[in-house]
Formats: C-alpha cells, sequence, structure tokens
C-alpha cells in the first residue's frame, strides 16, 4: 500500500514507517498530523486517481525533528564588469514518520 501525496508545493511518494524530509511546517516535534493533500492511491495492485473517490483519504503522520538542510553556496559573475557576488542558503525541513494511510 503507498500513496502520492502533496505537501510544501511537492509531491511524495509514501509508504506507512517512511521517514521523509519535507518543506517546514509549523508543529511541535510529537504532533500527529493528517494530510489530506492525496493524488493517488494504491491498494492490492489497486491505483485509485479519480478525485472522488480519494476525497475521504488522507495520510497521518507524525512530525520527528525540525532542521536545516546543507548550506549552498550562490556565485553570480559578469566578466569584464567586475561584478561578483557570493550568498548562501540553508533550507529548513521537516522530518516527518507516516504513521497510517487511510483510505
Amino acid at each position: 500500500m503507498y500513496a502520492i501525496i502533496s505537501c510544501g508545493g511537492k509531491q511524495y511518494r509514501v509508504q506507512p514507517n517512511d521517514k521523509i524530509r519535507v518543506e517546514k511546517l509549523n508543529a511541535k516535534e510529537g504532533d500527529l498530523i493528517e494530510i489530506n493533500k492525496v493524488h493517488l492511491l494504491s491498494i492490492d495492485n489497486q491505483l485509485i486517481v479519480e478525485p472522488d473517490k480519494l476525497k475521504s483519504s488522507s495520510v497521518t503522520v507524525q512530525v520527528l525533528t525540525h532542521g536545516k538542510s546543507k548550506k549552498i553556496r550562490v556565485f553570480k559573475y559578469k566578466r569584464r564588469k567586475n561584478y561578483h557576488r557570493t550568498y548562501g542558503h540553508r533550507q529548513l525541513f521537516t522530518e516527518i514518520l507516516v504513521k497510517e494511510i487511510k483510505k
């Protein structure tokens, strides 16, 4: 059994007991969250993709930790113009554990 969910503008394929990193969620560590944006559901080799049947489905997840991912460096440069800029970015994330997929 697996599901395709949408969280933070990205889509993820999840199964029960999966740990994934998603965009930062406004929830405390240990909270249970229900994600209702389910795009596809697979149960016993049957795919459910019809929006009417997916309205009642949801995925229950538990928030494990919050953190920052690895820092990236961005370097901009224009030749012969004496222009160069360097800056960095660290994306915030939330690590979640998939508890249950409800049909």
